[in-house]
């Protein structure tokens, strides 16, 4: 497939660190020539010197004969702009831009996004994707995934396994006789990283990452089995003053259950513009790192740190000296590929992956086969996809043991009308079943072939 990314900041990179694993003709433009030559140095793509949004720019990039152009620039503008180009002057067949500002997201300008108008197929807004993550896990305090399927009828969770987990070394098949009221079906476990789909008789271990799925009124037993009982996030720090920021503070503040929400951020230009548009919400203007901050933001008393600016080091230390510090628990967000090992250096701190939310939002239109949803897991390991079975497919109507699914591919759960079902591989699928199914990162072609 041959894509054309518009942007080589952090949102363009994770893109296309992300399609750089599969088998794309990748172009990257770029007005910042050292951005471009950085890109290069990592990932196998062609850079192209200019803006993406001229059509000079366009047609060198090859937009003639390209299947996707997906624009990540910093400018709303930009992106819409070149969209239009690329349709008018070239009819690339699929638009994707990302589109930050709410002024142009609002329900009263949907009518906007069609061929008549602006011709963009999808809008991906990785900002407000992201603190809409990071404001799910405050619900689950300790987790690092927390997304719900099937009309919220049944969730997938991920945890890393402490030393005081209960099911630790219990093969699966036994785990009822350890935690009786314990209803899920696991998906994939991370281990030294490495991941892979456990079979029964595999056991959890101290350190393995753990994704799973349950239905939602189990959510609370799966809690408890893994020891991962903690109080409900009340008073919340955020570092860093950006879209992010600003965009996970309005939903806290009109969320009931917390008592305060306070931001610190270095730029007082930024502080300033913060302050004026949230209501509830303490900004401060100073050095995150510094002592006399973290005082001030009562960081003892604090339930969540969260570390949302671009720079992950920053992120990473002061998650770190904010639990030091007190801080019950910490996020942080890992904008670069290149630091998602740095996960096994910080102890028990969730890192929200800017990649892989970005990405989940574009799968679904750069896979080969037809997908209702697709997500990807952590460090992109392996994605999500909900699937529904029609009578045209060759699943329809066949056991799930005749489809020779690979070692790195599981049907986790399905609905049937009003069930949800964790199917067994002597279950027959039908017409209308919506498939939940796991697909590890190196058996995505076998999966695209198999699910069509």
């Amino acid at each position: 497939m041959k894509i054309i990314v518009g942007g080589a900041g952090s949102v363009g990179q994770s893109i296309v660190g992300y399609l750089a694993q599969g088998n794309n003709d990748i172009i990257v433009v770029d007005s910042d020539p050292k951005r471009l030559d950085e890109l290069s140095q990592i990932a196998d793509v062609r850079p192209i010197h200019g803006s993406i949004s001229h059509p000079g720019v366009l047609e060198k990039s090859g937009a003639k004969s390209a299947d996707i152009l997906i624009s990540t620039t910093d400018s709303d503008e930009t992106n819409m702009v070149s969209c239009q180009v690329a349709y008018s002057l070239f009819n690339l067949p699929k638009r994707i831009a990302r589109i930050d500002n709410d002024a142009y997201l609002s329900a009263l300008w949907s009518t906007l996004y069609n061929e008549s108008n602006l011709p963009i197929d999808l809008i991906i807004s990785p900002e407000q994707s992201i603190a809409e993550a990071i404001y799910r896990l405050l619900k689950v305090p300790g987790f690092s995934e927390f997304l719900p399927f099937f009309d919220e009828r049944i969730y997938l969770l991920s945890l890393r396994c402490q030393s005081d987990c209960p099911l630790l070394k219990t093969p699966l098949n036994q785990l009822s006789m350890v935690a009786p009221d314990l209803e899920i079906s696991f998906l994939s476990i991370v281990r030294e990283g490495r991941s892979f789909i456990p079979k029964e008789t595999d056991f959890l271990e101290m350190g393995d990452e753990v994704y799973f799925l349950t239905p939602k009124d189990s959510i609370d037993d799966a809690i408890h089995a893994f020891n991962m009982d903690k109080p409900a996030v009340e008073r919340v720090v955020i570092f860093g003053g950006g879209q992010i920021a600003l965009n996970l503070a309005r939903r806290l503040e009109s969320d009931d259950n917390i008592l305060s929400c306070k931001i610190v951020e270095e730029n007082p230009q930024i502080a300033r513009q913060l302050a004026k548009e949230l209501d509830n919400t303490v900004v401060i203007n100073g050095a995150m790192l510094n002592d006399n901050i973290l005082e001030e933001v009562a960081i003892e008393h604090t339930d969540m740190a969260i570390a949302v600016t671009n720079q992950d080091k920053d992120n990473l230390l002061v998650s770190l000296l904010a639990k030091q510090s007190g801080a019950t628990s910490a996020i942080s967000l890992v904008n670069s590929q290149t630091n998602n090992n740095l996960v096994d250096n910080i102890g028990n701190n969730i890192l929200v992956h800017r990649s892989a939310i970005t990405i989940s939002k574009l799968l679904k239109e750069i896979r080969q086969n037809k997908i209702d949803f697709a997500y990807s897991l952590g460090k992109g390991f392996g994605e999500i996809w909900v699937v529904e079975v029609e009578d045209y497919m060759n699943i329809c109507n066949h056991k799930i043991s005749s489809l020779r699914l690979s070692s790195g591919i599981k049907i986790g759960a399905l609905q049937r009308g009003e069930e949800i079902i964790y199917p067994h591989s002597h279950e027959i699928l039908q017409v209308g079943d919506k498939l939940l199914i796991y697909v590890s990162s190196s058996h995505i072609r076998r999966a695209e072939q198999i699910f069509v």
